[in-house]
């Protein structure tokens, strides 16, 4: 079983605690006007929604907003309490929708279960789904050190020079990058 399925299988394993944890935690609400105004229409993707707190800002902020996310626990409970957004089942490594699809690309303490052997595909797959002037949020863990948590999920961790060349090499032009904290950095890319 690899990362990302045994970091699923966690997720499902506890779906209920995971979905009670991040029900009112949006960050999408406390980060998001960065990721608005680089916006140039309404259409998001929200990969790894988990149980939906940020697909429901972005619906509630008037926005087409599709919650993806591989944990079917995840994507049931994000679809009955977000009934205006939709939602899809699948692994971010290979995005089930078209060429162009979205104008933006949110994806929030999700790319880090992605090993990092696959996140130059990764990345590549988000670019494909965006616009040609497309926006893409990330926000990922800091560090050198990757690895299964106490849990049992996966987490890969980024230092910013890293995650601005892997962007470069995806085919995202601007690219701004901030510390949260020590153990967070956030990424706004453009297309």
């Amino acid at each position: 079983m690899d990362e990302v399925s045994r970091t699923t299988t966690v997720y499902e394993s506890h779906a209920d605690a995971y979905a009670e944890k991040y029900r009112s935690e949006s960050i999408a609400a406390r980060f998001g006007d960065e990721f608005y105004e680089a916006l140039s229409g309404e259409r998001v993707l929200d990969v790894g929604c988990g149980p939906g707190s940020d697909t429901q800002t972005f619906s509630d902020d008037g926005f087409d907003v599709t919650g993806f996310d591989l944990t079917a626990s995840f994507v049931e409970k994000a679809a009955a309490d977000v009934p205006a957004a939709s939602f899809a089942r699948g692994d971010m490594r290979r995005l089930p929708f078209a060429d162009g699809t979205f104008d933006g690309v949110w994806s929030c303490a999700s790319f880090l279960h992605v090993p990092r052997e696959d996140a130059p595909e990764t990345l590549r797959e988000f670019r494909r789904v965006l616009v040609d002037d497309g926006t893409l949020y990330l926000s990922l863990k800091h560090g050198d050190e990757s690895g299964f948590d106490a849990a049992g999920r996966y987490f890969e961790r980024y230092r910013p020079e890293e995650i601005r060349s892997l962007l470069d090499e995806a085919g995202f032009g601007t690219v701004s990058i901030d510390r949260e904290d020590e153990k967070w950095i956030q990424a706004l890319a453009s297309v």
